[in-house]
């Protein structure tokens, strides 16, 4: 039920997933408004789709924690307590952050020694992709709690982008050690400590570069970072699209090129954020999350669950310190 578009796009991206992925979904909603949408879908597969109740929603407007108490049946808390009891490999949801956030840690809880878990988010860079985290969850952090989502970045690199010993680095103001508040000044000597492969700090304008695979950051300025660049790659798309037309387009033999661009910032096609540190998988959609984004979103949390995030990640910690 969350999202700006649901619950038409939600549940169309399920349907698709299970249709053309072999992916089973439980829809978790009120009955009556998802069963509505599912009748838009007579091609449906109904061996791949179940409907949960859940009659209550969290609006976004909500303040999560005092949301979540009041509405015990709200359908984010119901998704995430079929992960804790092992109805489901996973739970996504499009809707509040902070709802889906608090319920999943509620219901399924943390990985031993995770201090918070942390939205990791796929950002497009020259050399390909890189992991910013915490990209919402955390407004306010620690040290340890930047070593530790350093530690889980590197681990999510090596299932998310293939990568055997991702280049980690700190989002600051300048790449010079002593750049940066406290925190950051502790953090880079904290993780320069470890054993990842720590490059140092990063500064925003390199942000999309490609020299970081993992960027760590707090939650406050990692969101901030997340919609800057959402917002410079729709003011480019739109800036093209008014000084170039479809017929100018198709003269300069630009119209595959433009769209190999879009689809390599668009957020659509990673589809969701998993949240790093929790004891099963939960994953957050875009807020604006069309049908393809949800179905993304559904894949990926396909492949995290085959390729073992969770378990990976916990032996990560173990192996490297959690601390």
């Amino acid at each position: 039920m969350g999202g700006d578009l649901a619950p038409g796009a939600v549940v169309a991206g399920a349907v698709r997933a299970a249709a053309h992925a072999g992916v089973s979904v439980a829809l978790v909603g009120p009955a009556a408004v998802v069963r509505a949408e599912l009748q838009k879908h007579p091609a449906v597969p109904q061996h791949s789709l179940d409907l949960v109740d859940a009659p209550e929603v969290i609006g976004m407007d909500e303040p999560p924690l005092a949301a979540l108490r009041r509405k015990p049946r709200a359908s984010v808390k119901v998704a995430a307590e079929l992960v804790s009891q092992g109805v489901a490999a996973a739970c996504f949801t499009a809707g509040h952050t902070g709802a889906g956030f608090l319920a999943a840690y509620s219901a399924i809880g943390a990985l031993p020694s995770v201090a918070r878990p942390a939205l990791a988010v796929t950002l497009p860079t020259r050399a390909g992709a890189a992991i910013l985290l915490d990209a919402g969850a955390n407004l306010e952090c620690r040290v340890e709690h930047l070593v530790q989502f350093g530690i889980m970045g590197a681990a999510y690199a090596r299932v998310a982008l293939g990568l055997k010993e991702p280049r980690v680095g700190l989002l600051s103001i300048g790449e010079e050690a002593g750049k940066g508040p406290d925190l950051i000044r502790d953090a880079h000597e904290r993780l320069k400590a470890t054993a990842l492969r720590f490059i140092g700090n990063l500064d925003a304008r390199e942000l999309f570069s490609g020299r970081a695979d993992v960027v760590v950051c707090d939650g406050f300025s990692g969101n901030i970072a997340l919609k800057v660049g959402e917002g410079l790659a729709e003011l480019v798309e739109s800036m093209l699209n008014e000084e170039l037309n479809d017929e100018a387009i198709a003269n300069a033999g630009l119209a595959d090129g433009l769209r190999r661009v879009k689809r390599r910032v668009d957020y659509a096609e990673h589809g969701a954020a998993p949240l790093l540190g929790l004891a099963g998988l939960a994953l957050v959609g875009h807020g604006r999350s069309s049908a393809h984004a949800v179905e993304s979103g559904i894949l990926m949390a396909k492949r995290l669950v085959e390729g073992r995030i969770v378990e990976r990640l916990a032996e990560s910690l173990a192996s490297r310190g959690g601390h």
